[in-house]
């Protein structure tokens, strides 16, 4: 069986690399593409979204077991399109040189920075928003000029088909390949010499993909995940925290990168926030059971991934506190999992171990806020924080005191949907960035270039060094 699979790693290697030697060669052809020829694929793969809404829905839908239609056009293709359309319309300006100060001993030279592409980037997207994330990355690498190869995931097989083919059908392979198959397809494509590669998934699985970089030297933004902590300030209203907090956790079930993974609460106010929390979800999702709005965990494996959180929880001594009046406990026919609050969490739980990744919802109370800032910084820095409050000077402590990727104010997950914002992790939740601007530079080597002038004394401290240089010298480090 080993041999088996090696050969299909090395057969699997061997296209991989055909595909890439293709688009480096395209790359040699052009490769500095205008600002029309960049918006012309951009525009394409406007037009490749946007006539293709339903069936790509429908294809998430199927892969997930059933994934709402509603969520599919509201978090992924509506933030796809506008950050395509966003790049659109800063593209002039992102492409033009950057003037820079030159030194008072080095004028009158001249000093600027010119972006230029890459060559060929590789995207890994995950399964939990396929189509925004291939879409987002490839429209930045688009934009900074270069080709690209998406490595779509095996656990969205029929979105991963779709979108492979309508790429192929909007694009030649040397401006894009989308790549299919499963976990060792993917081990080979991370070992590829891309120009740059963006990988966007979990902790565990990002090691493995730096490692495989760095054989290359490949430069790599990981977009990772964690526990991103919601804390509630002292006196903010519990309602609304409860509202923001669930919306956020309960889109595609949980299952979203950014979700909050767990609650920090004003000591006392636990059960004032379980009951607007019980009535927000009730109220979103008055037949859990049934509701086309709520999506279902994508697989098995996931499923009994995340009862094994519960299980674990209430073994060591955890409430767990259903928020459905419809539906109060897991559903394995339908991989439906209601949202679930749990109160008495400690630390030796796998719930509050690993990032939850689902509808799970841990509840812990602060004494003071000093506790839930040292309760965030004690762990590893996360991609995301929430901060509820409408105290300035609390909310700049909070800002200036902890460490995540990206954070929201008094509400949650929006900052991704921010393209003038850059979207990235630091530490364990990622390195890098991309969205706007900031994913133009990732793709983009930004070249010191320095221009000098005819008139020039630089002659002046060439060699044999005298008594002038001496002088010369002697004036500059005074």
């Amino acid at each position: 069986m080993g041999s088996i699979e090696n050969s299909a790693v090395a057969a699997a290697a061997l296209t991989l690399n055909d595909s890439l030697a293709r688009q480096r060669e395209a790359f040699a052809r052009d490769p500095h593409p205008l600002r029309q020829e960049r918006r012309r694929r951009l525009l394409l793969l406007e037009k490749l979204l946007r006539d293709n809404i339903d069936s790509l829905a429908a294809a998430i839908d199927q892969d997930f077991g059933h994934r709402s239609r509603d969520e599919t056009r509201l978090l992924e293709i509506f933030p796809s399109l506008e950050s395509i359309k966003h790049a659109r319309r800063h593209l002039g300006q992102w492409m033009r040189d950057e003037q820079r100060p030159v030194s008072l001993w080095f004028q009158p030279g001249r000093a600027k920075v010119v972006l230029q592409p890459l060559g060929v980037v590789g995207i890994i997207a995950p399964w939990n928003y396929p189509i925004l994330l291939a879409a987002a990355p490839l429209a930045a690498a688009l934009a900074a000029g270069n080709r690209a190869m998406v490595k779509m995931s095996e656990y969205t097989p029929r979105t991963a088909r779709l979108f492979a083919d309508l790429i192929a059908r909007h694009f030649t392979a040397e401006e894009i390949t989308v790549v299919e198959g499963d976990a060792k397809v993917a081990q080979a494509f991370a070992l590829l010499p891309f120009n740059h590669l963006l990988f966007t998934g979990s902790t565990k699985v990002g090691h493995s993909v730096m490692r495989a970089a760095a054989e290359n030297l490949t430069p790599v933004t990981l977009e990772l995940g964690g526990k991103s902590p919601a804390i509630v300030g002292p006196d903010y209203p519990i309602g609304h925290a409860a509202e923001r907090i669930l919306v956020g956790k309960t889109v595609n079930a949980g299952q979203t990168c950014i979700a909050p993974d767990y609650v920090l609460l004003p000591a006392g106010k636990t059960a004032a926030f379980l009951d607007a929390a019980r009535a927000v979800v009730n109220r979103c999702y008055p037949d859990m059971a049934r509701t086309p709005d709520y999506t279902a965990i994508i697989d098995q494996r996931h499923f009994a991934r995340l009862s094994g959180y519960l299980d674990d929880a209430v073994d060591k001594g955890a409430r767990v506190v259903p928020l459905s009046n419809s539906l109060a406990a897991p559903d394995g026919v339908t991989r439906r999992i209601p949202p679930l609050a749990l109160t008495g969490v400690r630390d030796d739980m796998q719930v509050m171990q690993d990032e939850i990744f689902g509808p799970l919802l841990p509840i812990i109370e602060y004494a003071k806020l000093d506790d839930a800032i040292a309760h965030v910084n004690a762990r590893p820095r996360p991609l995301a924080l929430y901060y509820f409050d409408r105290d300035g000077d609390r909310v700049n402590r909070v800002l200036r005191e902890t460490v995540a990727g990206g954070v929201t104010i008094n509400d949650t997950i929006l900052h991704i949907a921010q393209d003038h914002l850059p979207f990235g992790g630091v530490g364990h939740s990622g390195m890098g960035h991309y969205h706007g601007r900031e994913g133009f530079e990732t793709f983009s080597k930004k070249k010191a270039v320095f221009v000098q002038s005819r008139v020039t004394a630089i002659s002046l401290f060439n060699p044999p060094y005298g008594r002038l240089f001496d002088a010369l010298v002697r004036f500059l480090i005074r």
